[in-house]
C-alpha cells in the first residue's frame, strides 16, 4: 500500500463551479430519494453485491468503468487528468428489518441497517450533478464492496492499481451518524476511527471429572483469571492520553456441568488510535494470557488478526470541507472521534482522505446496525451535500457558493 505524506496538487482545471453544481445537485435529489428506496428494498450481503452494483451503475452517467474488489466498480465522471474519488459502500447486513415502511427490505434476513443505501444514492446524485456541470473537476465514484466483513473491499482497491490508474489525488467519504443532530456534519482533522483488531485466546489444561478438581488443570478457572487480568492492560499499561479498548465478547468452554474440559476459549476486540499503542496492547495481551494461564498450570495460545488501520483524516481537506459546509446549509459539529472502525481507512492510508460523519434522524433510539434504523429521506440530501463539500475541498476550489 502506498502511504501519502502530503496533500497533492489539486486537480487541473481551476476552481470548480460550485454554485452551478449545487443547483444541479438540488435537481437530482428527488430521483436520488427514489433510488435510495429501491436500494433499501433490495439489499445484498457482503461479497454478493453484484445486483446492487448494477442498479447503481444504471443510474450513473456514462463513463469509464473498472471492476473493483470482485463485486465493486470505479466509475470515472469527467475527462482525463487528476480526479477526486468519492466512496460509497455496496453491502448490507444480515439483519431482519423491523421498520414497517412500504419499501422495507424484501429479502429476509438482510437489511441496509448502516445507511449504505443513503450513501449510494447521495453519490449517484453528486455524480450526475458533476457530470451535468461544465468545468467540473473529474470525479471517480468508488462503489466499494465488503465494508461490513473481511476481507475488506477497500483494502483490495487500495492495494490494486486502480487509484493510480484513475489518477485519484484525494478520496472522500461520508457516513450517517445518529448520535449527531440532523443537519450537523463532523469534518474532524486527524484520527477519527480506531484501528480494529480481533483476538482469540485458547487456554489448554487437563480435563476430568468435576468432582475431582485436584486431578485436573482447570482451563475454565484459568481463562476466567485471564479475562479479568486483561482488563488492567488498558487501565494500567496504556498511557491515559492515548487510550484504547480491549474487550472480551465471547466465551466458550465445555458442554457438560460435571466435566472439566480440556480447553476454554475467549475472543474479543482491540481498538487503538495510535500504531505504537496498538503494538503495545498486542504484546501485553499475549504476555498476560500466557503468564496467567501458566500460573494456573495451563498454557495459552493467542491469535491476533489485524484489521483496519486508524482512519486518519487529512487536516487540510478537513479544514477546507468544514469551511464549505455552512454555505451548503449544513452545520459544523464539534469534532467527533469514535472507536468504531471503517475500512475507508485503507483508502485514506493510500491517499489524502476525508471521512465526514453526517447527523441523521434514524428513528426512536436509533443505532447503527439496529433492525429499526431508518434515516429519513432528508439524509440523502445531507450526505450528498457533505460529499459535495469534500469533493470541492479536494478539488482545491476557493470559489464561494454564494457568488453568482
Amino acid at each position: 500500500m502506498i502511504e501519502h505524506t502530503a496533500t497533492p496538487a489539486a486537480p487541473a482545471g481551476g476552481a470548480v463551479p460550485l454554485a452551478r453544481i449545487r443547483a444541479a445537485l438540488e435537481r437530482e435529489l428527488p430521483r436520488a430519494v427514489e433510488l435510495r428506496r429501491r436500494l433499501h428494498a433490495a439489499p445484498d450481503l457482503s461479497g454478493m453485491e453484484g445486483p446492487t452494483r448494477d442498479l447503481v451503475l444504471a443510474e450513473l452517467p456514462g463513463g469509464e468503468v473498472d471492476a473493483a474488489g470482485g463485486t465493486g466498480a470505479l466509475v470515472r465522471i469527467g475527462g482525463p487528468g487528476p480526479a477526486v474519488g468519492v466512496r460509497a459502500e455496496l453491502d448490507a447486513l444480515a439483519v431482519t428489518e423491523q421498520t414497517g415502511v412500504p419499501w422495507a427490505s424484501a429479502r429476509a434476513g438482510r437489511m441496509h441497517a448502516c445507511g449504505h443505501d443513503v450513501h449510494l444514492a447521495a453519490l449517484v446524485a453528486l455524480s450526475r450533478a458533476v457530470h451535468a456541470t461544465e468545468g467540473s473537476a473529474p470525479l471517480v465514484a468508488v462503489l466499494q464492496p465488503r465494508e461490513e466483513t473481511y476481507p475488506s473491499g477497500a483494502r483490495d482497491i487500495a492495494e490494486s492499481t486502480l487509484l493510480r490508474d484513475h489518477r485519484i489525488t484525494s478520496i472522500v467519504g461520508a457516513h450517517v451518524q445518529p448520535t449527531l443532530a440532523r443537519g450537523h456534519v463532523a469534518a474532524t482533522p486527524g484520527a477519527v476511527n480506531a484501528a480494529a483488531d480481533e483476538f482469540r485466546v485458547v487456554v489448554r489444561g487437563r480435563g476430568g471429572h468435576a468432582a475431582y478438581p485436584h486431578l485436573t488443570d482447570d482451563p475454565v478457572v484459568a481463562l476466567a483469571h485471564v479475562v479479568v487480568a486483561l482488563q488492567r492492560v488498558v487501565s494500567r499499561d496504556v498511557d491515559p492520553t492515548s487510550s484504547a479498548v480491549l474487550g472480551v465478547s465471547t466465551l466458550l468452554a465445555g458442554n457438560a456441568p460435571n466435566v472439566v474440559p480440556d480447553e476454554a476459549c475467549a475472543a474479543g476486540t482491540v481498538r487503538t488510535m495510535r500504531e505504537a499503542t496498538r503494538d503495545q496492547v498486542h504484546r501485553r495481551l499475549v504476555e498476560v494470557a500466557e503468564l496467567v494461564a501458566r500460573a494456573h498450570g495451563c498454557t495459552a495460545r493467542v491469535e491476533i488478526t489485524r484489521g483496519e488501520p486508524v482512519l486518519d483524516n487529512d487536516p487540510a481537506l478537513a479544514v477546507r470541507a468544514g469551511a464549505l459546509l455552512p454555505e451548503l446549509g449544513l452545520s459544523v459539529s464539534l469534532p467527533m472521534i469514535s472507536y468504531g472502525a471503517d475500512d475507508f481507512s485503507y483508502l485514506a492510508a493510500a491517499l489524502p482522505g476525508l471521512m465526514m460523519f453526517v447527523g441523521v434522524d434514524g428513528g426512536p433510539g436509533a443505532r447503527l446496525h439496529g433492525s429499526d434504523f431508518l434515516p429519513s429521506d432528508d439524509a440523502v440530501r445531507d450526505v450528498a451535500f457533505a460529499m459535495l463539500a469534500g469533493y470541492a475541498a479536494a478539488a482545491g476550489t476557493e470559489e464561494s457558493l454564494t457568488r453568482p
